[in-house]
């Protein structure tokens, strides 16, 4: 349960973040997408569920607040929290490559998952001009920020499992 609670109130104070700090932070109306840092992060730090789980509720919230059709961001989130929870039988906490590339992937992803149905599908074709002017530098942007937000999930994660193990060695 309180690992619920943990990942309830990172999820919001992410999305927070995400939605009024780093709007005012943008550069050219770019912003991180720290949602997908967390959705990642935690799929690969705890596997395919708790990536799917994450990433149905960051996606649900940017649905609710920003999405022009409900669902379809849950529906990326839940995928790509899902494909980084395969990756969680090579995760070594110490280890910064992995989790960098697989957050840069799954920033790339959703974006272009995006592009083809939001703008492609409706007959929009400047691909060229969205991967320079929007895929590139909100991946920087995201890049630079899950650096820092990384280690804090991480800690975050070491914390309820460090927990956990101690309430089930007084249970059991």
């Amino acid at each position: 349960m309180r690992r619920k609670i943990v990942i309830a109130i990172t999820i919001i104070i992410c999305f927070l973040l995400q939605s009024t700090l780093f709007q005012t932070l943008s550069f050219s109306s770019i912003s991180p997408n720290l949602l997908i840092v967390v959705t990642a992060a935690f799929g690969f730090m705890r596997g395919k569920k708790e990536g799917l789980f994450v990433g149905f509720f960051c996606g649900i919230i940017m649905d609710i607040f920003f999405g022009s059709i409900l669902g379809f961001n849950a529906l990326v989130y839940m995928i790509i929290g899902y494909c980084n929870g395969i990756f969680k039988k090579i995760f070594y906490p110490e280890e910064i490559k992995l989790p960098i590339a697989l957050i840069a992937a799954s920033d790339i992803i959703c974006n272009l998952v995006t592009y083809f149905v939001q703008f492609f599908s409706r007959g929009k074709f400047e691909f060229g001009y969205y991967l320079v002017h929007i895929i590139l530098p909100e991946l920087v942007y995201t890049m630079i920020l899950s650096v820092v937000i990384y280690f804090i999930l991480l800690k975050v994660n070491q914390w309820l499992e460090h927990y956990e193990k101690r309430s089930v060695k007084k249970f059991g």
